[in-house]
């Protein structure tokens, strides 16, 4: 295990303010790094040779006339394979200047396949198969960044993300919606707004990426402030489970192709990422309520039970979502359980937050 502590101009940080970084999340990092620079090596090797295409089957018309030939994108994703490289080879040397190089490689790369998807106009499987590891690297980069950058505000900052992250995603529930023809929040779900050939499929995707590294930060700096409290431990390594197994959501297909018994395996994997993502909902709920105080407690048992009356009115209008009939009011009660939950985490970060800020300096 490694300890990285930066000390403040005359001042020592108290000794519950040490943050550390663990061997198998560096370990991780290196993992992605090294996987990312191959796949950049690789491809952009294959696109500079051929900028046709033609070695990696991609006629160049995928790319909707924004770039004539693969050259130019060739010769990104080359470099981005020698900055994985030289990250790879900072954090396998614990170098000063690691943090900086993994936030630069991996948000580079980050940047590039939102770029990509906004050129292609599509989600193809090669963003599945390079995409999510990047998330994933981010995920693991966060305690390095905040090892190598403490100080005695770190937590609360980190803290903030718990707010921002439920506003984030209430925001853009708000705004996507409005961007499908005919579309109901009341009667119709959120997860048919990514639907497999849905008109907004792509902006969602592109506007919910973001939020679990945003719940992860949260998780991270729950971790932060957790010296002495198990219960707090266990929920901010619950958040980051949660945010990383949500890295990748299994589409489901609109409900007129169900219907038609033309759906597939990932309207069944999506099921279970629901099923298994409201467990981790709960159990954040569960031992954030016995981290804090007695009104901490019957806040969360309140919002428990809204789970368990919503989650079990939207259950009994979902096989109309098979069976593509009428579900009046399913996106209302799906809506009211996701909103009771975002508000949970903002309410309990304002409590950790408050917190921290009342602690002697």
């Amino acid at each position: 295990m490694i300890t990285v502590r930066t000390e403040l101009p005359g001042k020592s940080l108290p000794a519950q303010k040490k943050f550390t970084t663990h061997g198998w999340q560096r370990i991780i990092l290196l993992v992605v790094l090294g996987y990312e620079a191959a796949g950049c090596f690789l491809g952009g090797t294959l696109l500079i040779l051929e900028p046709d295409g033609r070695l990696m089957n991609m006629p160049v018309q995928i790319m909707h006339g924004f770039f004539t030939d693969f050259l130019i994108p060739g010769i990104i994703l080359f470099a981005l394979g020698v900055l994985n490289l030289i990250t790879f080879i900072s954090v396998l040397r614990k170098a000063a200047s690691d943090w900086w190089f993994s936030s630069l490689a991996l948000g580079g790369l980050y940047i590039w396949f939102v770029v990509e998807i906004i050129i292609l106009r599509e989600l193809h499987w090669l963003h599945l198969m390079w995409g999510v590891p990047v998330l994933l690297g981010l995920v693991m980069a966060m305690p390095l960044i905040i090892a190598r950058n403490e100080s005695a505000t770190t937590g609360r900052i980190l803290l903030l993300f718990g707010i921002f992250s439920s506003v984030w995603y209430l925001a853009i529930n708000i705004f996507v919606p409005i961007m499908y023809p005919g579309y109901s929040i009341v009667s119709v779900t959120v997860s048919e707004l990514s639907a497999i050939n849905a008109p907004t499929r792509i902006l969602w995707v592109l506007l919910v990426l973001p939020y679990p590294l945003f719940f992860a930060l949260f998780g991270w700096g729950v971790l932060r402030i957790s010296s002495g409290s198990r219960t707090l431990k266990i929920m901010g390594s619950l958040i980051i489970a949660d945010s990383t197994f949500n890295l990748y959501w299994p589409a489901m297909h609109q409900r007129q192709i169900i219907a038609l018994g033309n759906g597939s395996l990932t309207d069944s994997l999506h099921i279970v990422w629901a099923m298994v993502t409201l467990i981790f909902m709960l159990l954040i709920i569960i031992f954030g309520a016995a981290a804090l105080g007695k009104r901490c407690r019957i806040y969360s048992i309140a919002t428990l039970a809204i789970f368990i009356v919503f989650g079990t009115l939207t259950w009994l209008e979902s096989p109309g979502i098979s069976q593509n009939l009428p579900t009046p009011y399913i996106g209302l009660w799906e809506r009211i359980n996701i909103g009771a939950f975002l508000l949970w985490v903002a309410v309990f970060a304002v409590v950790l937050i408050r917190r921290e800020k009342s602690k002697p300096a």
